[in-house]
């Protein structure tokens, strides 16, 4: 694997032997990138079953202001590790160490203008992923998603607020592409979770002021007892 364009063109990434990681073929890669011009420059790029940090360095290669790569599997946290400490990036990828779908159902932050997804082929996950992306708040407003997954497995015609915009085939991988409408409602999840940390903030600001209260009370006693 190899970096396409940009900043650090040409640069190998780190070799590695894995049997649970089928990475994203330059030829492929180089299709996709090509399709993204124009994305890249300064955007917020979400890299899903990131695998080896492969897109998510090639991103940043090509002028993406911020990438959260998000991987569970350990091995594979390891090899994303060792790339970014490669190209010296460490400090504009963020790896999130964590299950995918239970990240796309508790984020509550800013949503991504472009969405990169390479489930695994074997798991077959391509339509829970998209139905998944389809609810979650990493979504806005013309966020464009780039999915990959195997070409005999379900992908639906349509998701709720997913406009596909393409869809190629490369033996027995296909990549689709699609665009999303309008940012989604927030859930039940992420609205807890939102809830949950007003309620932390506000107990916080309560915690404070007590204290500066019973700070103030004693400074008020000892003031009345040095009299």
């Amino acid at each position: 694997m190899r970096i396409i364009a940009g900043r650090f063109r040409g640069r190998p990434l780190v070799s590695f032997k894995a049997d649970h990681i089928r990475p994203t073929t330059d030829r492929i890669k180089e299709s996709i990138f090509n399709k993204l011009q124009g994305e890249l420059e300064g955007a917020r790029v979400l890299d899903l079953f990131s695998g080896t940090g492969n897109l998510s360095c090639e991103s940043i290669s090509r002028g993406a202001a911020e990438v959260v790569a998000v991987e569970l599997h350990r091995k594979s946290i390891a090899i994303i590790r060792q790339n970014l400490e490669l190209l010296e990036i460490e400090n504009e990828v963020q790896v999130m160490e964590q299950d995918v779908l239970k990240f796309l159902r508790t984020y509550s932050g800013e949503p991504f203008g472009l969405i990169f997804a390479d489930p695994p082929f074997t798991e077959k996950l391509a339509d829970r992923v998209l139905e998944a992306l389809s609810k979650s708040r990493v979504i806005g407003a013309q966020t464009l998603i780039v999915i990959e997954s195997s070409s005999h497995e379900l992908v639906r015609e349509s998701y709720s607020g997913l406009s596909r915009q393409d869809e190629r085939d490369y033996g027995d991988k296909r990549v689709s592409y699609w665009l999303s409408l309008a940012a989604p409602e927030p859930s039940a999840d992420n609205q807890a979770s939102a809830d949950n940390q007003a309620s932390a903030d506000n107990q916080a600001s309560a915690d404070s002021q007590a204290s500066a209260d019973n700070q103030a009370s004693a400074d008020n006693q000892a003031s009345g007892d040095q009299e």
